[in-house]
């Protein structure tokens, strides 16, 4: 299966630096239509790819970059797979380790299964046994998420696939003894975080102009990213509290 071309660095034109940013999203926004230049911004941050920088602080990007970064939005797309996960597949590869199945790079990485879905969505919505399944719930954890609004689902019963990373975290933490019914608190604090973020760019993507509501999303996703950092950021202090002696 093909992997992130020059993960391993074999050849050096393929790190030789010579996109601008805005060049990697011209290449990349065929493949991936909602990547953002914040997006890569983001995954960088992340450490998963590491442009090389000019004396006047430009990221330049070599195709081996490029090649990481298809390979991240790809493995986020098609296989919903935490950057934890990714970022640990890329170290590998760094390596020289081979990946697991199905996770050979951009591609390759498989579709979720088939099943007759909208015809508009990039992804088909799953039936609850598909869901259940590729989030590595129960059936009646499933349910439960759904009763105390963690989850949804359309008018058929089926769920979005986008939801999975949501799924997946409460099922994780089920396996810690935290079931669904305690994780409205977690709801209850989006709810309040997401009315603050709309009243930042509510305004915006009222205006009918194209740039503008294009500015508008862009910081829609920056503000929801910096709220998930923060959000991260406090409980892990509050949980450190806990650790003190």
């Amino acid at each position: 299966m093909p992997e992130p071309d020059g993960a391993l660095g074999d050849a050096t034109d393929q790190r030789t630096p010579r996109l601008t940013i805005g060049e990697v999203l011209a290449v990349l926004r065929d493949d991936f239509p909602d990547v953002t230049i914040s997006k890569i911004r983001y995954l960088e941050s992340e450490d998963l790819v590491h442009p090389q920088r000019t004396p006047s602080g430009y990221r330049k990007f070599s195709r081996a970059d490029v090649s990481r970064l298809r390979y991240v939005l790809a493995a986020q797309r098609d296989l919903y797979l935490p950057l934890r996960v990714i970022k640990e597949h890329l170290e590998a590869l760094d390596r020289g380790e081979p990946l697991p199945p199905g996770t050979g790079g951009p591609g390759s990485v498989p579709p979720p299964p088939a099943v007759d879905g909208d015809a508009d969505a990039g992804v088909p919505p799953l039936t609850p046994e598909q869901f259940a399944r590729a989030a590595g719930l129960e059936a009646q954890q499933l349910a439960d998420c759904v009763q105390f609004g963690l989850l949804t689902t359309d008018a058929d019963g089926r769920h979005p696939a986008a939801d999975l990373p949501v799924a997946r975290a409460a099922a994780g933490l089920a396996r810690h003894g935290i079931e669904p019914r305690h994780l409205r608190v977690y709801r209850s604090g989006v709810e309040r975080e997401a009315g603050l973020v709309e009243q930042l760019v509510a305004p915006v993507l009222r205006a009918r102009s194209e740039e503008a509501r294009t500015r508008a999303t862009e910081k829609l996703r920056e503000l929801a990213t910096l709220s998930a950092q923060l959000h991260t950021a406090l409980l892990e202090a509050r949980l450190r509290e806990l650790l003190r002696p």
